[in-house]
C-alpha cells in the first residue's frame, strides 16, 4: 500500500523498489515549530479553515479494478463511490508566511454509516513518501468485511498529501539516476549512476526551491491539522501505514491536543538516514532469507534445492554467482536476470515462498526461455501500468523532496561505494538486491530537523516480528520514544493488517473502544 521512493523503474529493479518503499518510511529531519506571532497568525487563520466541496472525479472500471483484485471488491467499491464528498482544503505553503501562498490539498470523506452513534473522522495514509491516499478510504472499506466495518462509526477521510495528486504538486523531469549494466556493479559503473542521480538531485532542487522546501512531514502534519479544522472536527483520528506512521509519530507529537486514536502499522525509524535505512533493510532481508531457507529445505522433495537451511543458502549463493558471471538473455522475454534477481527473489515474504523456491528450482536450467515461475513474479502481469486516465498513486518528485529535505546523510561517491561494499560483504543473499545510487547526494536544499515525543493519548504500534521493510526494532525504538501500545504481527508482510481479516477485526475494535491486545497472526505461512 505504500507508495514507491523511485518512479519509473526498470523490470530488474522493479521487485527491489516495491520491497524497499511499500517501505519507505518517514525520516527525521523536519523545520522547527513556528513561535511567536507567526504562530498566533497561523492559528488565526487555520481556525478559519474549510472545505470547499466540489463534485467528484469520474472513474471507469478500468481505474478500479487496478485498485482491487476482484469482482467483489469493485462491486463495493462502486458502491462507496457512490457516497463519497470530495473537496480541497486551502493551506500555507510556507507555514513561516500564513498570509503568503497558499495551496490545496485535495481530501474526500465517506461518511459514517451509523450517524446516531458516529465516533468522529479517521484520515487514513497508505505511505509514502509521496504516496496518494484520495482514493485510500474506498480501497480499505471494499478489502474485506472486517474494514468495512470502520465505516459504520467513522468519517473515512482520504487525502492527497502536498506535492502530490489532486493536491497542488510540481514536476522534475528527470529523478534518480542511471539504471546499473547486468551483473556485478563495477566502481566506474557507481561512479556514472552517482554522478547522474548527484546531477538529477541538484536540477530537480533548483528548479523550484520555493515549493520543494516545503515538502516535509512536519508540513504535512500541519496541512492534516487544517484538514482537521477544516472538517469542524475537536479531534483526528488517524491510521498509518509504512512512512504514513512517521506522519502520524510527527502529527501527534506536534499537535498532541488534536489527536483522537492513533493505530500506525509497519513503523518506521525513530531517527532516519537513508543509508542507515538501506543497511537495516539489507540486514532484515538476509535475516528473513534463513526463514525462506528452512521452508524451502523441509519441501526438498518439490524443489530440491537442499535438505537444510544451510544447503538450501548455499545452493542460492551458488544460484547468484552464476548469474552475475553470466547474465542470462532469454529469447522470449527482455529481461536480462542476473545476480540481483536472484537476490530480489529471496527478500520476499512468505505468501511468495512457493513461486520463489519454483523460480530459484527453474533457474538452475540452462534452456534459452524464461523460467515461468520468474515470469510470474517479475514479468508484465505482476507490474501492469494502470490506466492513463487513472488518479496518481505516486509521485516521484515528492517522494524524493521529502526523503532528501529531511536526510542528513546525502553521502558523496567514496563514502556511498564504501557503504555499498559493506553491505555486499555482510549479506551476501540479499545485498545484490539494494540498489546503489546517490539518494540524496548533491539535493541543494538544507536539511530540516524534528524529534518525536511522547504525548499521551490513545496510540497503537504494530510491529510484524519478521518484517524486513520496517524492522521490529523499529517499532520498539518507536515505544520508547513516543509511548503508545506495541501491537505484534506474527508474520513477514508489510502493512499486512488491513489485508487479514482477523486483524483487521482487531483494528476495528480498537478504533471502536480504544482498547486491543497483543497481536495478532497476520498472513500465514504457505503449506506448499
Amino acid at each position: 500500500m505504500a507508495g514507491s521512493r523511485v518512479g519509473r523503474m526498470s523490470q530488474r529493479e522493479s521487485l527491489t523498489g516495491r520491497a524497499v518503499t511499500a517501505m519507505a518510511v518517514g525520516a527525521v529531519a523536519l523545520a522547527s515549530l513556528v513561535a511567536g506571532s507567526s504562530a498566533a497568525t497561523a492559528a488565526t487563520g487555520q481556525a478559519k479553515a474549510s472545505v470547499k466541496w466540489s463534485a467528484c472525479p469520474a472513474y471507469s472500471d478500468d481505474v478500479i479494478r487496478s485498485l482491487v483484485v476482484s469482482d467483489e471488491q469493485l462491486r463495493n467499491f462502486r458502491a462507496l463511490l457512490g457516497r463519497m464528498e470530495c473537496g480541497t482544503v486551502s493551506v500555507p505553503l510556507d507555514y513561516r508566511k500564513p498570509r503568503g501562498r497558499q495551496i490545496t490539498i485535495a481530501i474526500t470523506r465517506v461518511k459514517a454509516v451509523d450517524r446516531k452513534h458516529r465516533l468522529g473522522s479517521l484520515a487514513l495514509n497508505p505511505g509514502g513518501p509521496g504516496g496518494a491516499g484520495y482514493l485510500f478510504p474506498l480501497q480499505i472499506a471494499s478489502m474485506n468485511q472486517a474494514n468495512a466495518k470502520l465505516n459504520d462509526r467513522y468519517d473515512l477521510i482520504g487525502f492527497d498529501p502536498r506535492g502530490v495528486g489532486y493536491s497542488t504538486k510540481v514536476e522534475c523531469r528527470a529523478m534518480g539516476g542511471q539504471a546499473p549494466e547486468p551483473g556485478p556493479l563495477t566502481e566506474a559503473a557507481a561512479k556514472r549512476i552517482h554522478d547522474s542521480g548527484m546531477a538529477n538531485n541538484k536540477a530537480c532542487g533548483s528548479s523550484d526551491p520555493a515549493f520543494l522546501g516545503q515538502l516535509t512531514t512536519l508540513n504535512s502534519a500541519r496541512d492534516l491539522d487544517w484538514v482537521r479544522i477544516a472538517l469542524g472536527e475537536r479531534k483526528l483520528n488517524f491510521l498509518g501505514i509504512s512512512w504514513g506512521t512517521w506522519l502520524g509519530a510527527v502529527y501527534r507529537s506536534t499537535f498532541p491536543g488534536s489527536v483522537g486514536r492513533m493505530f500506525l502499522d509497519s513503523v518506521s525509524p525513530v531517527r532516519f538516514r537513508l543509508d542507515d535505512f538501506e543497511d537495516g533493510h539489507a540486514a532484515g532481508t538476509e535475516r528473513s532469507f534463513g526463514r525462506m531457507a528452512a521452508w524451502i529445505a523441509e519441501r526438498n522433495d518439490t524443489y530440491g534445492l537442499g535438505t537444510t537451511s544451510k544447503e538450501v543458502r548455499t545452493t542460492v549463493l551458488a544460484l547468484r554467482r552464476a548469474y552475475d558471471e553470466k547474465p542470462k538473455r532469454y529469447s522470449d522475454w527482455e529481461m536480462v536476470a542476473d545476480g540481483a534477481t536472484v537476490a530480489m527473489l529471496a527478500i520476499q515474504s512468505a505468501p511468495d515462498w512457493p513461486q520463489v523456491a519454483q523460480a530459484f528450482k527453474e533457474m538452475q536450467d540452462e534452456g534459452d526461455t524464461a523460467p515461468p515461475a520468474l515470469r510470474k513474479l517479475l514479468g508484465q502481469g505482476a507490474l501492469k501500468p494502470p490506466p492513463a486516465d487513472a488518479p496518481e498513486r505516486f509521485n516521484a518528485t515528492t517522494g524524493q523532496a521529502v526523503f532528501c529535505n529531511e536526510d542528513p546523510s546525502r553521502l558523496g561517491f567514496s563514502d556511498a561505494w564504501t557503504t555499498y561494499q559493506r553491505r555486499l560483504e555482510r549479506n551476501p543473499v540479499t545485498g545484490r538486491a539494494s540498489r546503489f545510487s546517490a539518494q540524496c547526494a548533491g539535493w541543494p536544499l538544507p536539511v530540516q530537523e524534528t524529534k518525536v515525543h511522547r504525548t499521551g493519548g490513545s496510540l497503537v504500534l504494530a510491529g510484524h516480528r519478521y518484517e524486513a521493510v520496517s524492522l521490529y526494532e523499529w517499532t520498539k525504538q518507536m515505544h520508547a520514544a513516543i509511548g503508545g501500545t506495541v501491537f505484534t504481527v506474527d508474520d513477514d508482510v508489510h502493512g499486512s493488517v488491513l489485508r487479514v481479516p482477523n486483524c483487521a477485526t482487531k483494528l476495528v475494535s480498537y478504533f471502536n473502544t480504544g482498547r486491543i491486545d497483543s497481536g495478532c497472526d497476520g498472513t500465514p505461512v504457505p503449506e506448499k
